[in-house]
């Protein structure tokens, strides 16, 4: 089985739970399985380390997954129209995969959860792809023939998968954004499939 790393950032669940839509879509193309990893929250007193595995969910990332994972799903909430601070600083991190070319070459797709309709969505989505196009990867979005993408009321868009939380941060995700984050999850596995073959 070739692996598609699911890595994402969730403060109160939406965004874990897009991750879990995401997961079932990579899960679905055959041969193809998803490895769900998380980053730690950026601590305010910075000597103050994480605990090196987390109380719940999945593990947290290793220079490993990137190494192993033929494509990569990146998920965060958004935060003034850009993703979450633990995100960024994951991303910051990484001159030395850069360096080597880890990611080079491998497919990519984004997805998020905003409180609001019009509250960062696309921008977070976009913002997100730029340090992933400099490591050379691939993009995968959403395509308008995705019969759901025309008929969102909430979240989803050809950037992304995405999802309207609400100002209470609900992390029920509607049908149409579980199936626009399941479609995105398996375009992104069926282009890795081709990709490394």
């Amino acid at each position: 089985m070739s692996e598609v790393l699911v890595l994402y950032y969730s403060h109160s669940g939406s965004v874990r739970e897009l991750a879990r839509h995401v997961a079932r879509g990579i899960d679905s193309v055959p041969g193809m399985s998803a490895r769900l990893r998380t980053v730690p929250k950026v601590a305010t007193v910075v000597e103050v380390a994480a605990p090196p595995v987390p109380g719940d969910g999945p593990p947290y990332v290793t220079a490993a997954d990137l190494r192993d994972c033929v494509g990569l799903a990146l998920g965060s909430p958004t935060r003034f129209g850009n993703m979450a601070a633990p995100m960024k600083y994951f991303l910051d991190g990484l001159g030395g995969e850069w360096m080597q070319g880890t990611l080079a070459g491998k497919p990519a797709a984004v997805f998020t959860s905003t409180a609001t309709q019009h509250g960062g969505q696309e921008s977070t989505l976009l913002t997100m792809m730029v340090p992933l196009l400099h490591h050379g990867m691939v993009i995968v979005g959403i395509p308008f023939t995705e019969p759901e993408l025309n008929s969102t009321t909430g979240g989803g868009t050809p950037y992304g998968a995405s999802h309207v939380a609400g100002s209470t941060g609900d992390a029920t995700l509607t049908d149409t954004e579980k199936k626009l984050a399941f479609v995105l999850g398996k375009r992104l596995a069926g282009v890795a499939a081709r990709l490394s073959a």
